[in-house]
């Protein structure tokens, strides 16, 4: 296994016994492999923890690199953090919260124990930018140099299974006492040392006095004290707090695909039509909105003046709208004027919905018949107002509509909607002409249901792109 040195190591037991002599423990990292071993896969945890602590006591093993932690109790402790798991697939994380070391201190150990081979990779983790990333999936191992010590017997159960899944069966009679001592050692918990992080240990106790102390010394300081001057801290009584506040943790700040995953969420939910649309689908498609710096509400902006062609899918429908979004808006000035121009048409349709419910008030209940025209003209008037903003034509403000002969979905009386949608059923051009008009989408869906809108875009003949 690598190293070809040979060490006699005594097996314990009984004297005259032949000492064997045992070859260096030291795996090379290209045979740090479950296919590659020599050695087997231990049957339960507490058999690999006592292979775990004779290696640590063999001397069999050097590490191959002259810097960076040995092995001690650091290495014995994180043994048993991965002894404690059913499947054998540590994170460098979980494993750093549970000893309270650094990640680098980790990978260290994880090292020293693929080194001394008692982790084998069955499967090498990923770390790729962008993708999933994956912990490596150990096997724990005995190495052959502990059955050779101890005079451990195994068999090979089925001939065409690999040699690593050879099973002990037997011990020999001189080394029963010193797999006794292994069992209980592998038995007891090894606790990490702690150091304590800014204290001089050059320092003793002894030679430690300060005001809040008394001192062990039987040499008087007075002779060697002096005062502390007026204008010291001290004399001021300025000092800093023993508790000091604990800032709040910076917030995280998102990356690419972060920033696309908060806009798809984000457009789901303000989006009707987005509702049942996956989200990272929706990212995918808003990616370049995403990566330009498009906030939710200048993509609804954009989202009112383009055309409603036929779509079955919602991100599909999203990444035909969308498309040239960037070149048409380029600049933040321009999506932010069109983002207010957007919202006041939006206040005008409210007034107007105010305005059409007052009035119908005011009839004593009596219900007026809408004029469809008048209302597509309103609509058309907002999504102008829009586009005059957006694009810069020279026109700056928005146009007022006026809600005389406006009335909203809303305001329409039961059978007046049941009316339009026969109507519709037998002459679908009527949801072409209002989708058209530059009605909304979703107002058309509501008036007309989704599977008449959704039937008449399917049979409707392909746009032109």
């Amino acid at each position: 296994m690598g190293d070809s040195r040979l060490i006699s190591h005594p097996a314990g037991g009984t004297p005259g016994h032949q000492a064997p002599v045992l070859e260096a423990l030291r795996v090379p990292e290209t045979e740090q492999w479950l296919s590659m071993t020599t050695g087997r896969i231990a049957p339960e945890p507490y058999s690999w923890m006592q292979a775990v602590h004779w290696v640590g006591g063999s001397g069999l093993y050097t590490p191959s690199q002259t810097h960076g932690p040995k092995w001690g109790d650091t290495t014995v402790a994180l043994a048993q953090e991965i002894s404690a798991l059913a499947e054998c697939r540590p994170s460098v994380e979980y494993l750093t919260r549970k000893l309270g070391a650094s990640p680098r201190t980790v990978k260290y150990h994880l090292a020293i124990l693929r080194e001394a081979g008692l982790l084998v990779y069955r499967s090498k983790g990923t770390r790729l930018a962008g993708r999933v990333r994956l912990a490596s999936v150990y096997e724990r191992v005995i190495p052959a140099q502990f059955d050779q010590a101890l005079g451990i017997r195994t068999v090979l159960r089925d001939e065409a299974a690999p040699a690593y899944t050879r099973t002990a069966v037997g011990i020999a009679k001189e080394s029963r006492k010193a797999i006794g001592d292994l069992a209980r050692k592998a038995a007891r918990k090894i606790r990490r040392k702690r150091t304590k992080r800014g204290v001089d240990k050059s320092v003793g106790r002894q030679g430690r006095c300060t005001p809040m102390q008394v001192g062990t010394s039987t040499v008087s300081p007075t002779g060697s004290t002096s005062l502390p001057s007026e204008k010291s801290k001290l004399a001021s009584g300025k000092k800093s707090s023993p508790t000091p506040k604990q800032q709040k943790p910076k917030a995280r700040k998102l990356n690419t695909v972060g920033r696309r995953y908060q806009l798809a969420r984000k457009l789901i939910a303000s989006v009707p039509w987005l509702g049942q649309a996956s989200v990272a689908r929706i990212a995918w498609v808003a990616r370049h909105v995403a990566d330009a710096g498009w906030t939710v509400e200048e993509v609804r902006a954009f989202l009112a003046l383009a055309e409603a062609p036929s779509a079955r899918r919602p991100s599909a429908l999203l990444a035909y709208r969308l498309k040239g979004a960037v070149q048409l808006w380029p600049t933040a000035e321009q999506r932010a004027s069109a983002v207010e121009a957007w919202h006041r048409a939006e206040e005008t349709a409210r007034k107007a919905r105010i305005a059409a419910v007052r009035q119908q008030r005011e009839t004593d209940g009596e219900v007026q018949l809408p004029q469809s025209r008048a209302a597509q003209k309103a609509l058309a008037a907002a999504v102008t107002a829009v586009e005059t903003a957006a694009f810069g034509d020279g026109t700056s403000e928005a146009v007022i509509v006026s809600s005389d002969d406006e009335q909203h979905l809303e305001d329409l009386p039961r059978d007046v909607v049941l009316s339009l949608r026969a109507d519709a059923q037998t002459d679908p051009g009527l949801i072409l002409a209002a989708l058209d008009s530059g009605m909304p989408e979703r107002d058309v869906r509501r008036l007309y249901t989704n599977w008449l809108v959704d039937q008449t875009l399917r049979n409707a003949p392909a746009p032109a792109f």
